[in-house]
């Protein structure tokens, strides 16, 4: 396990343990979100098309829908970032269409 970093959330600080396995990252081109009244779960895939196509579920976070809300206003503030770092980013119009996931 890599060397463990350290993370300042409000004035506490946290060890947070690196394992290499998970910092290699998982590609996933599918992102399925349902909810409870307690939780978010996000389902992250990985579809294939070719030469077959073929769907694995390749992660499964849950969490509080306040910590799904602070999600959200994280990512809305990267891709702002991002954008102004490196151009507009434009979401498709050609979006597949629905298929059952089973």
């Amino acid at each position: 396990m890599k060397k463990p970093e350290k993370a300042t959330i409000g004035e506490n600080k946290i060890e947070i343990q690196l394992d290499p396995e998970i910092m290699k990252g998982i590609f996933s081109n599918v992102t399925n979100i349902g909810h409870t009244q307690e939780e978010f779960m996000l389902d992250f895939l990985f579809i294939q098309q070719q030469p077959a196509p073929f769907g694995k579920l390749v992660s499964r976070i849950i969490m509080t829908p306040n910590h799904a809300k602070r999600l959200l206003h994280a990512l809305q503030e990267n891709i702002r970032k991002y954008e102004e770092n490196h151009g507009k980013l434009e979401v498709s119009s050609n979006i597949p269409p629905k298929r059952t996931i089973q």
